[in-house]
């Protein structure tokens, strides 16, 4: 019994040291870069566009890894996730991850709009405000040039549309980041 009450007692402990380390910790904010390629010096993670219409992504960093599948969209935003000499890994807007040769990546942002749920049209509008007059209705899954996020919300422009967006609907702009 003895044993018992020891045990949970050095568990209590545990949990106590953990939660003050913790705790003691500042807020993070969410636009906080994480760390530094070390190939680039650029930093990881970050978003970046593919820059032809045709990229391979692979199973590892190197040629020598199967072709996964192929991107078939030029300008699709992707999450750079890490980096192995010229190679990066990212990832998508629908979570797939793969790697590909950095010179098939452009720093150009690009973003695609999320909802909700899948018949929502998400509104874009005239002024970076609630209050803006609607100017179109984006459905997701719509792939957008990024001209501007001032942290709330984004100038987006596409074939045949042009205005601002709730930052948070939109994939490929961090929550809270600056864009200029």
């Amino acid at each position: 019994m003895l044993r018992v009450r020891l045990k949970i007692r050095e568990a209590c402990i545990a949990l106590a040291v953990a939660l003050t380390a913790v705790l003691s910790f500042p807020e993070i904010p969410a636009a906080v870069e994480l760390g530094v390629g070390a190939d680039s010096g650029l930093p990881v993670p970050r978003f970046v566009s593919l820059k032809p219409a045709r990229v391979n992504v692979r199973g590892g960093p190197t040629k020598d890894h199967d072709v996964t599948w192929i991107y078939t969209r030029s300008g699709l935003p992707v999450e750079v996730t890490a980096e192995s000499d010229n190679w990066r890994r990212i990832r998508d807007w629908e979570g797939s991850e793969g790697w590909v040769y950095h010179s098939l990546l452009s720093g150009r942002r690009t973003a695609v709009v999320t909802s909700r749920n899948k018949d929502e049209l998400v509104p874009l509008l005239s002024d970076a405000d609630a209050g803006g007059a609607v100017v179109a209705r984006l459905e997701a899954g719509v792939q957008a040039s990024v001209k501007r996020c001032s942290g709330k919300w984004c100038r987006i422009i596409g074939e045949g549309f042009d205005g601002w967006i709730s930052q948070e609907r939109l994939w490929g702009v961090y929550p809270n980041e600056k864009v200029e």
